[in-house]
């Protein structure tokens, strides 16, 4: 299977998911339903990290179209360029319904700024994620669309998308904005894996004169960290997609990635926690507990070692 065949299973997923996320959204408060509020939100912080391989693997489908003569070069960066504003929008919702579920922890209604912006937000990106959509259909569906049509669209690329390209070089312009993104990178796992890590050893019995429940409210700031290590890493794949796409490293890391953060999710949406969150100095946490801090500790080593391998296994994926 390769990146075009990735790409057309995957792109449907974030933009369907974030439509019925928004009605279910908008649903619970009509009927007064915190499950179904919280089950929103639950969704909105998938299609976010959905998005993520969804918008990789285009790159790499654009590669392999690029040299169809049959296929519009200016279509293809118009639809690139409503995928990297439709990213950014999605991954600012997905990032308002952490905080929103973690906020909400405990409480009988969520805060009402972050009710407001995930559902300024959310909308703004269906609208987006729709333009995207058709934008990609149009790549190939020559019957959506006339002569005149396509003409007049390319025209307009530069005054709604960005360009991809214009976007790219802006990102490699300058050597010290590179190495400024990368040192925030590192921070940004710092802050990750210290605060996760240290929660997952706790739970799997190391420090056991330690409670639980004071570790885990730590874990905003490995959040904070997540969220600093999702918006330097786009922005330097943005930089050099070419060099990323075809780097098995990297395309493993973000797989890790996104199985290690389900780990954490399945630890916080399940009993797993709650279990935990009574778990005193001196006691050892439930097996489930444990087997997902086990689990999770194994993927976030897998995302440091693999981040290192990035430079020396570039171009070990076919062009």
């Amino acid at each position: 299977m390769d990146f075009p065949h990735l790409h057309l299973l995957l792109n449907h997923l974030p933009i369907i998911g974030t439509l019925v996320g928004v009605g279910l959204f908008v649903i619970s408060f009509l009927v007064k339903t915190e499950d179904l509020w919280r089950s929103s939100l639950v969704l909105f912080v998938l299609m976010a990290l959905l998005t993520i391989p969804t918008f990789i693997t285009g790159v790499g489908a654009h590669e392999k179209m690029v040299n169809d003569p049959s296929v519009s070069n200016a279509l293809i960066q118009r639809h690139e360029g409503a995928a990297e504003l439709a990213v950014w929008f999605m991954e600012i919702t997905g990032a308002l319904a952490v905080i929103g579920l973690w906020q909400s922890d405990g409480k009988a209604s969520p805060p009402r700024w972050n009710t407001i912006a995930i559902l300024v937000f959310s909308f703004v990106t269906v609208a987006l994620m729709a333009r995207t959509g058709n934008t990609g259909g149009e790549i190939r569906h020559s019957e959506v669309r006339s002569a005149r049509e396509a003409t007049a669209t390319e025209k307009t690329i530069a005054y709604f998308e960005p360009s991809p390209a214009k976007f790219t070089r802006l990102m490699v312009a300058n050597k010290w904005w590179w190495a400024f993104m990368m040192d925030l990178h590192f921070v940004g796992l710092v802050l990750l894996i210290g605060t996760i890590g240290m929660l997952n050893l706790r739970v799997l019995g190391f420090a056991k004169q330690l409670p639980i429940a004071p570790l885990s409210k730590l874990v905003p700031w490995g959040l904070g960290g997540f969220g600093i290590n999702v918006l330097t890493g786009l922005l330097a794949f943005i930089g050099m997609p070419t060099f990323y796409t075809h780097d098995i490293a990297f395309v493993l890391k973000i797989v890790a990635v996104l199985l290690a953060v389900t780990t954490v999710g399945l630890f916080y949406l399940t009993s797993a926690f709650r279990k935990c969150a009574a778990v005193g100095p001196g006691q050892d946490a439930p097996l489930p507990a444990k087997l997902l801090a086990g689990v999770s500790l194994i993927l976030w080593f897998a995302v440091i070692v693999l981040g290192r391998y990035i430079q020396p296994l570039q171009d070990t994926i076919a062009h």
